[in-house]
């Protein structure tokens, strides 16, 4: 696919500087002068090199340049007892990714551990295709740890939905495999439209988690299946069992503190700011389009939130730029680590 990628984009880059010259060589005839090409010639060569050069950096360092940002969510929801609890947020793996380079997934683990996290949250798009793809990795996958375990939502590759040879029930049987590939296989504590809570004394954090949700035409075929309020209701199938007592009831203020984790973040502008007070949520999806040009991610010309913090009113949402690729090419958007440290205002 890259090398595909590749090729197509050398001949479009070759022949535009000729289509350029082809065009001013017609207004020169006309005008009865002559047109020179080499110009146009050496202009495209030029253009194929730097691109050619800046795709294969991107392929060959870019994608590997891990970085952790450390960051904070300061907010009087968050109880005392949870002050300075440590979330690392991951998102989009994208497991094929590391076909080429299992040592760098190894790297991305160990980094995570070294956090010493409370918590681990991951926000979708676990492998491209299906489950076939996390196997080889199964032993590394294990290795991770937080205090408080490691919470996952689906994303949109999550459910198949670019195996154009499957049938619906194909695609859905692939999906049942993957969640309980991350249920059994890992441990992992994947949310569909569930709530899990971690206790504090009194106090609680509530994880809410939803399947893929969009509320924005992005140019692609993407899924609907959350549903945010009954995620708010339903308690996760291994959800501590103290967690009961709050079945079928939202968290009340002054309880504790929800944090929604959800893949795309257009269903934070879409639903979850006009319908529910849920002050942080967690996502992903963008990858700030994995290149960036003059500063600016390529995301942002299809997401109104593209990377980073955003916030409306008391509202919050955090944006991992993921670890793994659709096309593996990273340029100015390392694959990253965020750590999220809860404060609360005193």
């Amino acid at each position: 696919m890259f090398i595909s990628f590749l090729l197509f984009c050398t001949i479009v880059l070759l022949l535009s500087p000729t289509l350029v010259w082809l065009l001013c060589w017609i207004i020169a005839r006309l005008c009865h002068h002559s047109m020179p090409f080499a110009p146009f010639a050496y202009t495209g060569l030029a253009l194929v090199l730097l691109f050619c050069g800046t795709m294969l950096y991107g392929y060959w360092f870019g994608r590997k340049q891990l970085r952790v940002t450390e960051t904070s969510y300061t907010s009087p929801q968050v109880p005392s007892s949870f002050n300075g609890y440590k979330i690392v947020h991951i998102s989009d793996l994208h497991l094929s990714s590391f076909a080429d380079s299992p040592e760098f997934l190894q790297r991305i683990i160990d980094t995570i551990n070294a956090q010493q996290p409370d918590l681990i949250c991951f926000t979708g798009d676990f492998v491209g295709f299906g489950v076939e793809e996390a196997i080889p990795y199964t032993h590394l996958l294990r290795q991770l740890h937080a205090k408080d375990g490691i919470m996952s939502v689906l994303g949109n590759h999550d459910f198949a939905l670019y195996n154009h040879g499957l049938t619906d029930a194909e695609k859905e049987e692939k999906v049942n495999q993957l969640t309980i590939y991350q249920r059994d296989t890992l441990g992992w504590q994947l949310l569909r439209n569930q709530s899990y809570y971690i206790q504090r004394d009194s106090t609680y954090l509530q994880i809410i988690g939803v399947d893929n949700t969009s509320c924005q035409g992005q140019g692609f075929q993407t899924i609907n299946r959350g549903d945010l309020m009954k995620a708010i209701r339903l308690l996760g199938d291994r959800a501590p069992q103290k967690s009961a007592d709050f079945s079928g009831t939202p968290l009340a203020k002054g309880d504790g503190l929800q944090i929604l984790l959800t893949h795309d973040p257009s269903h934070w502008r879409g639903e979850v700011v006009p319908t529910t007070d849920i002050p942080l949520t967690l996502s992903g999806h963008t990858h700030a389009g994995q290149v960036r040009v003059f500063g600016y991610p390529l995301s942002s010309l299809m997401f109104t939130e593209s990377e980073g913090w955003y916030h409306s009113g008391g509202q919050s949402l955090h944006i991992n730029t993921g670890l793994g690729c659709t096309l593996p090419v990273r340029i100015g958007v390392p694959p990253e680590i965020t750590i999220i440290r809860l404060l609360p205002v005193h």
